[in-house]
């Protein structure tokens, strides 16, 4: 994608996410922001504090930023200039803003035939949610998905935002599809995508299972009552004695067989396939994790075949081996300071690389970069 050129204006997250990634794949990113900036440059999203905050930075790594006014005339040619040399625009506005400021899609194709414009928004551009405001925790919401996660008392939000990195990967997708049809056809396109949609696209599972498929049983979804939710013992997380959590997946009846043969309890073995939810076996399996710490527990499933993993904090990524080998994360080189989560793909068998910082620019050297 290294000639793929791309205009960033959408803020927050999942805009800014979707455009890192093409990025990553070599494309020319180009985030315009309005006069006082994108307001993540100091608004902390996981603990909702203002001031300076890194995540701005880290998430628009391996762009150029130039603040434009796009309510102003000269903005909205210098704005039109850039379209004209783009390939991709990417905007998180809500329906009928671009429009307004008499920049819609209708306008922005003749000026570029060529152009994918791509408006990634909360529940789409239209239904009667169009213009709704939302988050992360909505879209799941409206998806089914959020009504069975969590313990049984109360559904759970999800972290990281889930509907925010889906929703981005899908606008990813969409876009990569529109290039490649314009290869053949010349022409450019419009895509709407929602992180709502997106959610719902990933329940088939649960409504399946809740009968809205003729193959379904008609037994909805509960929280902590199914397979992959906590109703079943060889799929659970478990605490251990010293307050730390494990991870166990052992779905597959070799691996279940070959966890309880490694805890000494092949009584259990048989036991994999009782009615759900199996709380009297979790509370069997609960009593024995407790008896030591996590630590222990790593060392005797170390070479066991059971789809055992501890329940990491973020600490302990940094010198989690697997992690360290895979060179996912990128620390500054002088300071020793974490920056960023590097792109999560090797190629040709080379690791992903540190992305260059982001460079806030003037509009001036932004039209020279594209001339």
């Amino acid at each position: 994608m290294a000639a793929i050129r791309i205009i960033d204006v959408s803020q927050f997250l999942p805009g800014p996410f979707a455009a890192q990634v093409l990025a990553d794949m070599g494309a020319d990113v180009l985030k315009v922001e309005p006069p006082n900036g994108d307001p993540m440059r100091s608004l902390n999203p996981v603990s909702n504090q203002r001031g300076k905050a890194p995540f701005h930075k880290s998430i628009n790594a391996g762009k150029n930023v130039v603040r434009i006014d796009l309510k102003s005339a000269s903005g909205k040619n210098s704005f039109c200039d850039l379209i004209s040399k783009a390939d991709i625009l990417i905007e998180s506005y809500r329906p009928g803003v671009l429009a307004r400021l008499g920049m819609g899609y209708d306008v922005l194709c003749k000026i570029n035939p060529g152009l994918i414009h791509c408006a990634l928004s909360g529940y789409g551009q239209s239904g009667p949610l169009k213009n709704r405001s939302g988050h992360d925790i909505n879209y799941l919401a409206m998806s089914g998905g959020l009504n069975v996660t969590g313990p049984s008392g109360k559904p759970q939000p999800a972290f990281p935002p889930v509907a925010d990195y889906g929703g981005a990967m899908q606008a990813v997708i969409a876009i990569q599809n529109a290039l490649l049809e314009r290869m053949t056809s010349g022409q450019g396109a419009y895509l709407d995508v929602a992180m709502s949609d997106t959610m719902v696209s990933w329940q088939t599972f649960g409504l399946i299972q809740d009968g809205l498929s003729r193959t379904g049983d008609g037994q909805s979804p509960k929280r902590s009552t199914d397979l992959l939710n906590g109703g079943a013992a060889c799929y659970q997380v478990y605490q251990t004695r010293d307050n730390r959590f494990i991870s166990l997946g052992a779905i597959e009846v070799v691996f279940w067989e070959n966890f309880c043969r490694a805890v000494g309890h092949v009584d259990w073995i048989e036991r994999q396939s009782e009615a759900l939810p199996q709380f009297a076996l979790i509370n069997e399996v609960e009593r024995l994790f407790v008896t030591q710490d996590r630590s222990h527990w790593d060392h005797i499933f170390d070479d066991v075949d059971c789809c055992y993993h501890p329940v990491l904090a973020y600490g302990e990524l940094a010198e989690w081996p697997q992690i360290v080998d895979r060179a996912l994360l990128d620390f500054d080189r002088q300071s020793g300071q974490f920056q960023g989560v590097r792109n999560p793909v090797w190629k040709n068998h080379k690791p992903p690389q540190s992305r260059p910082p982001m460079r806030d620019i003037l509009i001036d050297e932004a039209l020279q970069n594209w001339a």
